[in-house]
């Protein structure tokens, strides 16, 4: 009996989800549209249902193409794992290796790691990914990430990782200058704030709850992508909302820091990494060069 369901078609469903369109889809995986839209109308035929509904802007999944792709990405995940696993057996170094960066962080130092990672000729393809909040763990948990920089307190339960304490976010409350709350007295209190709409990153967690905090029980809130966007829309008085303070400094001249009457507590942040397995020389030499990063370097 032949299979229908190949691993092809997963990635192109798990892509065709993920950017929205068989066009963004096909630019991310380097094909033309054409190609995936006859590979899903080719699976959806031999399977005999709907997988997407193309009726809307937004290419969506039916209920049964949400079933299927939901077991296909941990198909998916285990077919990369797989691969990667036999060629360490083989060679001790992974075929692949993906790096996932929390929304707060620059990408700068990263890629200087990078650099002299490639002059070591390892042949390990790497994958950067942006992660949100509880998205940096649930990146890693999952197995869409063997690395995650910048994953924050709260260590989710279950183990499978280790981690290093790459050191502690101070989080601000800031505002506008012409906000209505830069001009009230401080320290704010939570019956000024929750008056006025909150701006809050949405965590990229697909299988660990969402994460959510600063934002009052009852308040208006904006969502956004990531914290820089976070930040763009409270520059432009759209909202409220605690940021890194290093952030809020570079934008001292944007954004007011307010006193607040129940601050953020400081939170740990941390370079985490799977260990459930036999690390191989690749994720060997990126960890330790990624270990001597300081949390400074990674908010410039």
């Amino acid at each position: 009996m032949s299979l229908k369901i190949s691993i092809e078609a997963l990635e192109i469903m798990d892509a065709i989800d993920r950017k929205g369109s068989f066009a963004a889809a096909a630019e991310s995986l380097f094909r033309v549209p054409s190609a995936l839209t006859y590979s899903v109308k080719k699976l959806e035929e031999d399977l005999g249902v709907s997988l997407f509904d193309r009726s809307g802007h937004r290419a969506t999944l039916t209920a049964a193409g949400a079933e299927l792709l939901k077991v296909g990405r941990q198909l998916l995940n285990a077919t990369l794992a797989l691969e990667s696993r036999v060629k360490r057996i083989a060679t001790g170094i992974e075929t692949d290796i993906n790096i996932a960066v929390s929304d707060l962080f620059s990408i700068e130092p990263i890629l200087d790691v990078l650099t002299a990672f490639y002059s070591q000729n390892f042949g390990t393809r790497i994958k950067l990914s942006r992660e949100v909040f509880g998205g940096s763990w649930d990146a890693l948990l999952s197995g869409r990430a063997d690395i995650s920089i910048g994953a924050p307190g709260d260590v989710p339960s279950g183990g499978g990782y280790a981690t290093k304490l790459l050191g502690h976010l101070n989080f601000v409350f800031v505002v506008a200058p012409h906000h209505p709350l830069a001009q009230l007295q401080e320290p704010l209190n939570n019956q000024d704030i929750i008056q006025h709409r909150a701006v809050a990153a949405a965590d990229s967690s697909r299988h660990l709850a969402p994460r959510t905090s600063g934002i009052l029980s009852g308040q208006d809130v904006l969502t956004v992508p990531d914290m820089h966007a976070k930040v763009r829309a409270q520059i432009a008085g759209l909202g409220v909302g605690f940021i890194p303070k290093q952030l809020a400094l570079q934008h001292q001249d944007k954004l007011v820091i307010k006193e607040v009457s129940e601050s953020k507590p400081i939170g740990p942040t941390f370079l985490a990494w799977r260990n459930d397995a036999e690390i191989g020389k690749a994720q060997q030499w990126l960890l330790k060069q990624l270990e001597q990063l300081s949390l400074e370097e990674l908010l410039m």
